[in-house]
């Protein structure tokens, strides 16, 4: 019956805080790994955006590239359209000197016709003087000589001068028809410049609004990446308070099961201490009835009643030594219990007074003069090379420039974080590591790979 008792208490007692922490444990893991879910579906959606921000400004800097090719070809084109308008004037002003000679040289060449063919027509008219008469018309043979010396110089001069014109025509035409080529050819090569330069016009804008739609692009990703981590840090803003309050709860379920425990082992201490007093009741009350029915003073006799009184009085001592041990041994066992549960009762008490302490001690070391007192978390080092980023150069994920002494990567806490470790403040301003992983920005991939593993207390300050 004892033994019934006690395991109908301690059995119900254990389904009671089974189901209990059966149901606060489901729903908080449930919440756990759905804020998880959607850590990791932000941190893909991060990934692919990152991508897609990194290709896109890949072609952005091609774009930037090709357009200040075609920036430099516009600006060949513009110096050699202005060098050709430069030697197109010259040539319009050497054609227009050319134009000029030419006059002037038509003009002394009709002005020399003309008086050619007034020396022709005197000689044609005077035809008929003979030679003869010319000698003796002369007063001396050297007024002869000299008028014979005059009349072939004037035929050679007049020979000369014809020569001289034919050529000259001749150079001026050349002259005239080589000026209006070149004039020509720098005319087209100008209006072929003037069609290039606009057609690298038009490229340079085309490429520029392409330019633009990829700035636009770029711009509207690292919007998109900025609401992703922010959404990566509530989830691990969730997940941490999610797993705090499971500690609790945990906590909580394992005193209340302790609570429960000592209860039920006090309640089954007294229903044992019940039952045995019970036990003693019942074994007393026969005791007294068989005493009543087997012993009868006034039908024994002298003898028989002394012996029989004295048989009585042995068995009586007899019984009284077994009620005594009886006695004793149920009431050794009934103190012994009650020092058991005494001493579980003081164990419990202790327990808690000692738990308490530890809550209090924690509490005073977690909001000493060091700050909050977040734990022992693990220690690691990285730098902004693409080695330990995948790409160089990269901002961290609150947009900050990573620093030295200053930057540090965690997850569960918000941005702009302080955080005491080994005497140096630093600042939470990056992602890549769960709560308690702390990852600390160094300036060279050399100093990351010599910091190793380590860890060490840290202390949230400010």
């Amino acid at each position: 019956m004892k033994n019934r008792k006690v395991f109908t208490l301690l059995l119900t007692g254990m389904l009671t805080l089974s189901m209990g922490s059966t149901v606060y444990a489901s729903g908080t893991d449930a919440a756990i790994a759905e804020a998880q879910a959607e850590k990791q579906a932000a941190e893909e959606g991060l990934a692919q955006v990152q991508s897609s921000i990194g290709t896109l400004e890949s072609k952005k800097q091609e774009l930037e590239s090709y357009l200040a090719d075609l920036n430099a070809q516009y600006e060949d084109l513009t110096n050699s359209i202005s060098e050709l308008s430069i030697q197109a004037a010259e040539k319009e002003d050497e054609l227009n000197k050319v134009k000029k000679e030419l006059k002037k040289a038509k003009k002394a060449s009709a002005d020399q016709y003309e008086s050619m063919k007034l020396r022709i027509a005197y000689m044609y008219e005077n035809a008929g003087t003979s030679a003869l008469e010319t000698l003796l018309s002369s007063e001396s043979l050297a007024e002869f000589l000299n008028r014979a010396e005059n009349a072939i110089q004037i035929s050679t001069y007049d020979r000369d001068m014809l020569d001289k014109y034919v050529s000259l025509q001749k150079n001026i035409q050349e002259n005239e028809k080589k000026v209006e080529t070149e004039s020509a050819e720098i005319d087209d090569l100008m209006t072929e410049r003037a069609a290039k330069q606009q057609e690298v016009q038009s490229m340079a804008s085309s490429t520029s609004d392409d330019i633009n739609s990829y700035v636009n692009q770029i711009s509207a990703s690292q919007e998109e990446a900025q609401q992703l981590m922010a959404d990566i840090s509530n989830a691990d803003s969730s997940i941490t308070a999610l797993v705090q309050q499971a500690e609790a709860e945990k906590a909580a379920e394992e005193k209340a099961k302790a609570e429960a425990a000592a209860e039920a082992e006090r309640q089954a201490a007294e229903a044992a201490a019940q039952e045995e007093a019970d036990q003693d009741n019942e074994d007393s009350e026969e005791a007294d009835s068989d005493d009543d029915y087997g012993y009868d003073p006034e039908e024994d006799t002298t003898e028989s009643s002394s012996s029989s009184t004295s048989t009585d009085i042995v068995v009586e001592e007899e019984e009284e030594a077994d009620d005594v041990q009886s006695g004793s041994s149920e009431d050794v066992s009934e103190d012994s219990s009650q020092e058991e549960v005494s001493e579980e009762v003081s164990n419990d008490e202790t327990a808690s007074e000692e738990t308490e302490d530890a809550s209090a001690d924690t509490s005073d070391s977690g909001s000493s003069g060091q700050g909050t007192y977040l734990g022992n978390f693990t220690l690691t080092a990285y730098c902004n090379c693409a080695q330990c980023c995948g790409t160089a150069g990269n901002l961290t994920a609150s947009g900050t420039v990573p620093t030295a002494g200053r930057t540090v990567a965690m997850a569960g806490v918000p941005f702009g974080t302080k955080l005491l470790i080994n005497g140096t403040v630093y600042t939470v301003e990056d992602l890549g590591t769960p709560y308690g992983h702390v990852d600390i920005y160094c300036g060279s991939h050399s100093e990351a790979l010599s910091f190793g593993l380590q860890s060490a207390d840290v202390y949230q300050v400010g």
